[in-house]
């Protein structure tokens, strides 16, 4: 017998939330990424509970304990419970009735099996009660144990019910995966990319970030690639490129930064195509143009900041396939003050005076900011 020992199993939260049910004659087990987490030694960010009540069962047991309720998803049978400030969301089991390529029509349902069946991947389809005692309806374990990517039952059926499950099958297996790739799933995904035409630019982007976050997402941009899913997502997507950066990110121990890596894919403007946020939008442009360009790390630390920095020279060595630069002394760059202003150089008219402020400071931190302001002005 599987156990879980976490510590979320004995907090307020999960306790309160599975007890308020399971007192009432109800089954409430764990699922999904919380356990799939403490399985996987992972964080857990999220606590999400199936159960054979119904949603307005839930609310009517919620208020008598006194607890809140929120009718998050209630009509798709999600209620979310706050505890001591943590949200718990609440579904009833459900099993599909109707899909058509992104939404579903559900039915409730009161067998754990049929809540199982409809979920996407076999390692998502685990359960755990309030004891911690695992619940594998489609014996999944197996498959999580091996890092095995794997869609519940027939491949295609999972991701022509809903095609953000292509990308979700290579997020997936970017940040829990082991090397190799499930053939069927990986048949599915490039059977039915075309599929992804009906998916938002908005969860396209989303998906992308989050796979992009993942530790080494290299080798699944490469399988993308490969299998013509790429194409759907992000035509000429430079895949060596952004391996090539990874290799710099870890030996220089640098923090993953989607935005970086998005900039080694492609120097085209996500912004549209992906949904970015005007501030990924602008983080974005801005490492590229800095890699694109000539000026020094120190430079572009005192300009921006020695993380942005070192994130511009990983992907400047990346895209020139170079050696990387010397990271060391960054820090001390940054917190350097410029000693000249545009009070100094009101002289210069406006469209000039951005270039004219860069060149004075490139030549101050050419002198390893040691020029004051008349050094730097002797010659204007």
């Amino acid at each position: 017998m599987t156990k879980l020992t976490a510590e979320w199993l004995h907090s307020a939260a999960a306790k309160t939330s599975a007890e308020l049910l399971n007192d009432a004659g109800y089954l409430a087990l764990f699922v999904g990424g919380c356990v799939r987490n403490t399985l996987l030694n992972a964080p857990v960010n999220d606590l999400d509970l199936s159960t054979d009540a119904t949603p307005d069962r839930v609310v009517e047991l919620a208020a008598a304990a006194g607890v809140k309720s929120i009718p998050t998803g209630i009509d798709h049978g999600t209620v979310t419970l706050i505890i001591d400030g943590t949200p718990v969301e609440v579904t009833t089991f459900r099993k599909d009735v109707e899909t058509d390529g992104r939404h579903a029509v559900v039915a409730f349902a009161t067998d754990v099996a049929d809540d199982a069946a409809r979920r996407d991947f076999t390692m998502n389809a685990l359960y755990a009660g309030i004891d911690g005692v695992l619940v594998d309806p489609l014996g999944g374990l197996p498959d999580l144990n091996a890092r095995l990517v794997r869609f519940v039952g027939n491949a295609n059926d999972r991701a022509r019910e809903d095609y953000l499950r292509i990308l979700r099958f290579f997020r997936f297996h970017a940040w829990y995966g082991a090397d190799g790739v499930d053939g069927d799933s990986l048949a599915a995904c490039a059977e039915l990319a075309d599929g992804l035409e009906h998916i938002s630019a908005e969860r396209i982007g989303a998906e992308m970030i989050k796979l992009l976050s993942a530790p080494n997402p290299a080798p699944t941009v490469g399988t993308m690639v490969q299998s013509g899913v790429m194409l759907r997502v992000l035509p000429g997507a430079d895949a060596p490129t952004l391996a090539q950066l990874i290799h710099h990110e870890q030996t220089a121990h640098i923090a993953p930064d989607a935005m970086t890596r998005l900039a080694a894919l492609t120097g085209d403007d996500m912004r549209d195509a992906f949904r970015l946020s005007g501030k990924q939008a602008r983080h974005q442009i801005a490492l590229r143009k800095a890699a694109t360009g000539t000026q020094s790390g120190p430079f572009i630390a005192n300009t921006h900041g020695a993380d942005f920095a070192r994130h511009v020279l990983c992907l400047r060595a990346a895209l020139l396939a170079n050696p990387l630069q010397d990271l060391t002394g960054l820090d001390h760059a940054a917190a350097q003050q410029f000693p000249v202003s545009g009070k100094h150089v009101m002289d210069v008219p406006p469209p000039d005076r951005a270039a004219r402020l860069a060149a004075l400071r490139a030549k101050w931190v050419a002198s390893e900011f040691t020029l004051g302001p008349d050094d730097l002005l002797s010659d204007t």
